[in-house]
């Protein structure tokens, strides 16, 4: 029979594992009696283990939720899976981040020789653009009843601000009262967003969860909608580059770029490139805007042919006036 901190161990790991354990199960697997199963429930009800028991010739015993939080047992995998969640979350931008922090630290404290050497070298780093200014932090009581609305699938109503969160002297018209339908709750470039349908404005709609101010109580539930695009991921990314989310951009240019097709699908994956020859290819691209088309076919230091449509043209035309009065003092004439 193992000594009985490692049976200990032994039996909190198996009610770890699965929801229900009949007693006899337990008995057998640990090779212990059954009454010694007992005693062993009880000293780890002791260290603060909730374990529900249910009586009968089948009896047997589950590990419920407490009130407080006992000591966690991990296998290596979860252990280490933890720590990675640990280290991601410090970058997170969801106002946890020094409980992160303290957490890994801890986890890292009581792991094992081996374990913390895969640790120690796997470190993952966010990398992010530099930003103008500090980026607010999003509140995480906002964050959980944001969440919650979502899971539950009930509107949401909440004061939003279009600029940033308002302060005790901001006009209280800049703040607007949503009435929303949750979708999900995402991050995206370190903020974090709420992707919801807008009630009011019968339409889709993502708002920066740091500029939310929830309103209690949450209204009644409702059946999801389908989201355009198929996947919150697809809508979310589609949005953020200036597509409409329908599963298309509202503009579709094409040209003759004098540059090898080896060299421009090199830098253009999202576009069709057709060779033409050995320094000539065609280049079918879309984007937000025609202007924003023209600039991005311009980044090419090439000679470029327009094929179509007549809006490219003119938006490299504009494109055209604008970068010449760039290069004098000012627009013509001031």
């Amino acid at each position: 029979m193992p000594k009985t901190s490692a049976r200990l161990l032994a039996l909190l790991s198996l009610l770890q594992a699965r929801r229900d354990w009949p007693g006899a199960l337990l008995a057998e697997r640990l090779d212990v009696s059954p009454r010694t199963v007992r005693r062993d429930v009880d000293r780890l009800r002791e260290l603060g283990y909730p374990i529900l028991a249910s009586k009968g010739p089948d009896g047997g015993y589950r590990l419920d939720a407490g009130t407080r939080l006992p000591p966690l047992l991990f296998d290596d995998e979860q252990a280490v899976a933890i720590a990675v969640a640990l280290q991601i979350a410090t970058t997170s931008g969801a106002g946890i981040e020094d409980a992160a922090t303290r957490a890994l630290n801890t986890v890292r404290q009581v792991m094992p020789a081996r374990l913390r050497h895969r640790i120690d070298t796997l470190r993952v780093t966010a990398v992010e653009r530099p930003a103008i200014r500090p980026r607010p932090q999003a509140d995480s009581g906002v964050l959980m009843v944001v969440s919650t609305a979502v899971h539950a699938r009930e509107v949401l109503r909440f004061d939003y601000t279009a600029t940033a969160p308002p302060g005790p002297g901001d006009d209280p018209a800049a703040t607007t009262l949503r009435r929303v339908q949750p979708h999900h709750l995402v991050t995206w470039g370190g903020r974090w967003y709420l992707v919801a349908w807008d009630l009011d404005r019968d339409d889709w709609r993502i708002f920066r969860a740091d500029r939310i101010i929830p309103r209690t109580p949450t209204g009644p539930r409702f059946t999801p909608r389908e989201l355009p695009g198929g996947d919150v991921a697809t809508f979310v990314t589609r949005r953020f580059q200036g597509s409409d989310g329908s599963g298309g951009w509202p503009c579709r240019g094409e040209v003759i770029l004098h540059l090898p097709a080896a060299v421009v699908s090199r830098y253009s994956r999202e576009g069709i490139v057709e060779e033409l020859g050995p320094d000539r290819c065609r280049l079918v691209l879309e984007s937000w805007s025609w202007p924003g088309l023209a600039a991005a076919i311009g980044r090419f230091d090439a000679d470029i042919e327009v094929i179509g449509p007549t809006e490219l043209r003119a938006a490299f035309a504009n494109l055209a006036r604008r970068y010449a009065n760039a290069a004098t003092d000012g627009p013509s004439g001031t």
